[in-house]
C-alpha cells in the first residue's frame, strides 16, 4: 500500500453495514466526509472497542514512538505485526478499524508511475484492519495508527505487491472485539479479508500525488493515454 486512500461517505453510511443502530452510541451524523485524498500525517476517523462501547476517534495516522529515530511508520505487515517487539502490544491491545471506499497504488508504466483507484466491484464501504496506541482519545500524538497490510494476490498484484487487509462487517466486528484473543486475530488477518475477486480498479489522474488536492475528480477513471 502507497499510501492514500479516500473517506467520502457519511460516517452513519459507513457504520450502518458494521453495527446494530442499538448497539452504537456514537452521536448520528450524515454529513458526508469527503475526502478524496487521505494522506498520511493527518487525522483519521478511526472505530475502536473500549470500555464495552464503541468509539470513534480522530487519530493521526501514522506511528512514532518516543524511542523511534526514524520517519514515522504508517503501515504494518500482517506476516509481522503480532510478533514483532514494536507492534505486538498493539496488536495485542489496540486493534482498531479505518473506514474507506477505496484506495490508490502507483504501478511504473514506462518513464512514469501512472495511479491506480482500487475499490470494492460492489462500491460497498471497506473496512480496513488498523493497530494503535490505545487509548485513542488521549495521549501523545505522534503514537496514532498503522494501517495493517498483506501480501497483494490474483489480479491485485499486478497493481501493487502489498494491500490494506481490508475486513467484511462480520469479520470487523471480531477483529475489534475486546473479547477477541491475539491468536484469534490472527486467524482473522489471515482468512477473513476480503478476497480479490471482489474488488476492481481503473486509472486516474496523476494529480492524486498532491495532497492538497481533494476534488471527487480524483477517483474518476481517465484515459491513461492522454495523461
Amino acid at each position: 500500500m502507497c499510501g492514500r486512500f479516500t473517506q467520502i461517505k457519511s460516517r452513519d453510511d459507513y457504520l450502518d453495514f458494521l453495527l446494530e443502530e442499538a448497539e452504537s452510541g456514537i452521536p448520528y451524523d450524515p454529513e458526508p466526509i469527503g475526502r478524496y485524498n487521505v494522506a498520511p500525517g493527518t487525522k483519521v476517523l478511526l472505530l475502536n472497542n473500549r470500555d464495552e462501547a464503541f468509539h470513534l476517534d480522530s487519530v493521526v495516522w501514522s506511528y512514532a514512538p518516543s524511542w523511534w529515530d526514524k520517519s514515522p511508520l504508517i503501515n504494518a505487515k500482517v506476516e509481522t505485526a503480532a510478533t514483532s517487539r514494536m507492534f505486538k502490544p498493539l496488536w495485542n491491545h489496540g486493534r482498531a478499524i479505518v473506514f474507506a471506499d477505496g484506495w490508490y497504488e502507483w504501478k511504473k508504466e514506462g518513464d512514469k508511475k501512472q495511479p491506480y483507484y482500487i475499490y470494492r466491484k460492489d462500491r460497498k464501504p471497506l473496512y480496513f484492519a488498523a493497530i494503535g496506541k490505545q487509548p485513542f482519545d488521549v495521549g501523545d500524538e505522534a503514537e496514532g495508527f498503522l494501517i495493517v497490510t498483506a501480501a497483494a494476490d490474483q489480479g491485485l498484484v499486478d497493481i501493487h505487491d502489498r494491500k490494506p487487509l481490508v475486513f467484511s462487517p462480520t469479520a470487523a466486528r471480531e477483529w475489534m472485539g475486546p473479547e477477541t484473543t491475539e491468536a484469534q486475530a490472527s486467524e482473522l488477518a489471515h482468512d477473513a479479508a476480503v478476497p480479490a475477486d471482489e474488488f476492481t480498479w481503473h486509472p486516474v489522474s496523476r494529480a492524486v500525488g498532491n495532497v492538497k488536492n481533494q476534488s471527487p475528480e480524483l477517483i474518476r477513471k481517465t484515459d491513461t493515454t492522454s495523461l
